[in-house]
This record gives structure tokens, C-alpha cells and sequence, in this order.
């Protein structure tokens, strides 16, 4: 359902109750509040039922049994553990005393009604500087001090460390046993300080501005042990607050226990839980230096078998690119080309050759058979046949007409006779054409056919000159000469030029 209707929509009681819990707890997830005790019971259960109350209003708190015994064996608020443990918590509940009440505000649905969730019971005197770090909290939130956008991240494996703490104390062990194992060389400055009492904060001041002044840090650690909130007190300064918050070297604080927050802590760049976590967050363990310089191997193994792939194979394309465009290859295509040419010039003119063959053979055969003696023969043996066809047509056809088959006979011989002499008039003919178109026969009438020594027919004078060998062809064979002398006619009279 959209967000509008949703809130349109008519809710129930127990749906309204809900989201007023939400809206309440994401609000105030954790709160102080002082006031006096008013109503004050004690049921069977063990939890403590009251309410605080000023002039103008009051407050239903419930402490749960279980959170009541958190303050037994170390405070909750500083992290300070006990040697013995403290008086039940309970005890400083009276009616009509005052208290500082911390914890979580949410919505009791039975009987409709918001509550306070007490996780944390303080006296009134010690109250007062808890009320006291919480105005200062909510001034300095407001200022920007604790902003997560102006925080800046630490330098990864530092190598130069300007640690501010106290010389005497179980954090600076803590830390430098860490910062051997860790730190792989790392060199960090001590900047001694007091870190509780009267002077801590301003040394601390000085300390913070000496680093910056110098220049020499990549980050700066302030760290503590736990203890009271008074002990942390100087921690909780403003003006520890605005030096970190001025700082241009980024800042790591790691105070007190995992508990103990402070305002140098909300204003660092970074929070340590304790000071062993401290040098934790600046140096990772050396196995992860090995693991990582591994995976480092490996992967410029890998670039490399890459890369050497990579030029292999580039290699590969030059030497196939430069054996195409090489000048050996391309006169092997040259003369592979001229060869396939030739071939089939050759085989071009030897089919020319045989197609000029076959006709002239086509040529001579239909020669043959116009001018040939069996063309005459042929005519005969048709004769012939004709001849007995119509003798026995004539003699099944007129038996017993004598007469009229002699006449016919006798017209038919005629005809036959008249026949044969025209045929042999034609054949007559047609020898005397043959003799005519013989390119041979002028030459048993005296003339000759001049050709050169290499074949070449001579049909002018100005084909053949002086000292040429020609051969000379006559009806019965060829003669052998020299020319020795060139006379060509004037193409008028016949005179020599």
C-alpha cells in the first residue's frame, strides 16, 4: 500500500501504540534524565517500578532486575571493575531523593503510556557530572565536532606514530607490545602526559599542538586504561576536544575500556575500543602481510604469463603479416601466375591448332565428295537401280500388253541414254571446274610459284630483294635460286622502272 493511503487508512489501537514505540525509541535510544522519586514499589518479580518528577511533570520508570545487577562488580558508565563488589544499586532508591536515570524510552502497551527503561542509577552528586558531560556533548555536537563527514580515515601500516599517554601507565605496554609484533619497523614517539587530575587536559593541549607543530606523525594515538568517570574527566575537557578537533594530523583515541566513552573519543577521527585495539587499527597482523604479498605474487605472475602470451601471440601475427608481404612470396606468386598463364597460352594455341585441322579435314572430305569418281559411280549404281525398278514395274505392270512395255522400253532407254549423256555432261563440267580451281594446274601452262626459304609465297617485287634465296615450284618439282636483281613494272606500260 503507498505510503499515502497507508496513512489515511483508519489504524487500531495496538498499530498506533507500535509506531508511537518506534518513533520513541529511535528518538531517545538513550537519554539522562534527573528528577525526584516519587511513587516507589518493589513487586515479588524483583523489578523496581517508580517515577521521577519535577514541578512541572513526571516520568514512569521501570528497572528490570536483570540490568540492576550490572553495577554490582564494575560501572557501566566508565567501565571501572570493583575488587569487591559495590552495595545493591537499589539501595539508593528513596522516596524524595534525587537520581540521574539513564536509559531508553519506549512505550508500555497495556497501558498505553511511555516509560523510561533504566539501565543506569546514579546519586545525585555524581549525576551532576554526568548532567555536565552531556551538556557539553549536545554543545560540541553542535559545533560539528563529532560530524562523521569531517573524519578522516587512518594511513594504511604507518611508519612514524606520535603516541600521547602516560609513561607509567598498563596502555602504553599494551600498545608497545602490540606495535613489535605489528608494527614491522614503525617508529612512535612518546609525548608524556598526565592522563587524570588536575593539569591532564593541558598537557594533553600542548602535547597535540608539539605534534602538529613538528609535522612528523602520519596519525597521532591518545590512549588510557579504564577507570571512573572522574579519572576519564580530563578526557571529557573541551579544550582536549577542540585540540583534537583542530588537529591537521588525523587523530585515534583509544580510552578507557570498550564502555568508556568520552568526548576526545567522539571527536577523534577514529575510536579504539581499548589501547591493544588501537595498534590493532594501525597494523595488521604480519600473516595478513604475507597472505597479501602472496596474492600479490601470484597475480604478477599471472600479469606477466599474460603479457608474455600477449607478445607471443602479437609476435606470431607480425611473422604470418611479414611472411604475405614479403618480396619471396610475392615473386613465388608472380611466377606462379606466369607459369599458369602460360599454360594456358599453350593450351590455348593448341586448341586453335586442332579447330583449324578439323576444318580443313571437313573442307577436303566435302571436296572429295563433289569432285571424286565415286560421285560417278554413285550415279550409275542409282541409275542402275532406277533401271531394274522400272523394268520390273513395266513387266508385272504391262503383261500382256507387248506393245505398249516394247514403247515404253524403247522410251525408256531413250530417256535413259539422254540421261547418262547429260550426267556425263555434267561430269564433264564439273572436271573442268575442279581442273580450273586447281591452284596447281597454271602450272603445266609454264607458269611458277615463288616462295621464300622460309615458305612465304612471293606475289610482288617488293617482297623479295637482291641475293634473297627463294624456291621456285613447277609442274614437275622445285628449283633452288638466288634473286640478283629487283625490276618492278612502272603499273602503265609495262616498262621497268
Amino acid at each position: 500500500m503507498p505510503a499515502a493511503c497507508e496513512q489515511e487508512r483508519i489504524l487500531s489501537v495496538t498499530e498506533l501504540t507500535d509506531r508511537m514505540r518506534r518513533t520513541l525509541e529511535g528518538t531517545f535510544p538513550f537519554v539522562w534524565v534527573r528528577g525526584e522519586i516519587g511513587e516507589l514499589s518493589f513487586p515479588g518479580s524483583g523489578h523496581v517500578y517508580f517515577t521521577l518528577k519535577d514541578a512541572g511533570a513526571q516520568l514512569q520508570c521501570v528497572w528490570f532486575r536483570d540490568r540492576q545487577m550490572r553495577g554490582r562488580n564494575f560501572d557501566p558508565l566508565t567501565g571501572e571493575i570493583f575488587a569487591e563488589p559495590r552495595p545493591d544499586p537499589v539501595r539508593l532508591l528513596r522516596q524524595g531523593s534525587e537520581l540521574f536515570c539513564a536509559g531508553q524510552i519506549s512505550v508500555y502497551g497495556p497501558r498505553g503510556r511511555y516509560q523510561l527503561i533504566v539501565e543506569l542509577v546514579q546519586a545525585g552528586g555524581q549525576g551532576l557530572l554526568a548532567q555536565a558531560f552531556e551538556e557539553r556533548k549536545q554543545a560540541l555536537a553542535t559545533r560539528g565536532f563529532f560530524a562523521a563527514e569531517r573524519k578522516r580515515p587512518l594511513p594504511a601500516c604507518p611508519s612514524r606514530v606520535a603516541l600521547v599517554t602516560s609513561p607509567a601507565g598498563a596502555a602504553i605496554h599494551d600498545f608497545m607490545e602490540l606495535a613489535s609484533v605489528r608494527g614491522l619497523g614503525a617508529e612512535v614517539r612518546l609525548f608524556p602526559v598526565r592522563v587524570q587530575g588536575e593539569g591532564a587536559a593541558g598537557q594533553i593541549c600542548r602535547a597535540l599542538d608539539e605534534i602538529n607543530r613538528q609535522a612528523w606523525a602520519q596519525v597521532v594515538v591518545i590512549i588510557r586504561g579504564g577507570g571512573s568517570l572522574e579519572d576519564l574527566w580530563c578526557f571529557n575537557e573541551e579544550d582536549v576536544a577542540t585540540a583534537i578537533f583542530s588537529s591537521k594530523i588525523p587523530v585515534l583515541a583509544g580510552i578507557g575500556h570498550e564502555v568508556d566513552v568520552t568526548l576526545a573519543d567522539m571527536t577523534a577521527d577514529v575510536r579504539a575500543a581499548t589501547p591493544s585495539h588501537a595498534a590493532q587499527l594501525l597494523w595488521p597482523l604480519r600473516r595478513e602481510y604475507w597472505q597479501r604479498l602472496d596474492e600479490l605474487s601470484l597475480a604478477l605472475e599471472r600479469a606477466r604469463q599474460g603479457w608474455l602470451q600477449r607478445q607471443e601471440d602479437r609476435l606470431q601475427r607480425c611473422e604470418r603479416a611479414l611472411r604475405l608481404c614479403s618480396p619471396a612470396r610475392r615473386l613465388e606468386g608472380a611466377a606462379l601466375q606466369w607459369q599458369q598463364w602460360q599454360q594456358r597460352l599453350l593450351q590455348a594455341g593448341e586448341r586453335l591448332l586442332r579447330d583449324r585441322e578439323l576444318r580443313l579435314q571437313h573442307h577436303q572430305e566435302r571436296l572429295r565428295a563433289l569432285t571424286g569418281p565415286g560421285r560417278l559411280a554413285h550415279l550409275q549404281q542409282r541409275l542402275a537401280l532406277l533401271e531394274q525398278k522400272f523394268g520390273n514395274a513395266a513387266h508385272l505392270m504391262v503383261r500382256g500388253r507387248e506393245q505398249v512395255v516394247r514403247d515404253c522400253t524403247r522410251d525408256l532407254a531413250r530417256l535413259g541414254q539422254e540421261a547418262v549423256s547429260r550426267r556425263g555432261h555434267e561430269l564433264e563440267c564439273l572436271e573442268l571446274r575442279l581442273a580450273a580451281c586447281n591452284p596447281l594446274a597454271p602450272l603445266g601452262r609454264g607458269y611458277a610459284v615463288v616462295r621464300t626459304a622460309e615458305g612465304r609465297v612471293l606475289s610482288s617485287t617488293g617482297q623479295g630483294s637482291a641475293g634473297q634465296d627463294v624456291r621456285i615450284l613447277l609442274r614437275d618439282g622445285e628449283l633452288e635460286a638466288r634473286v640478283t636483281a629487283v625490276h618492278p613494272y612502272d603499273g602503265q606500260g609495262g616498262e621497268h622502272v
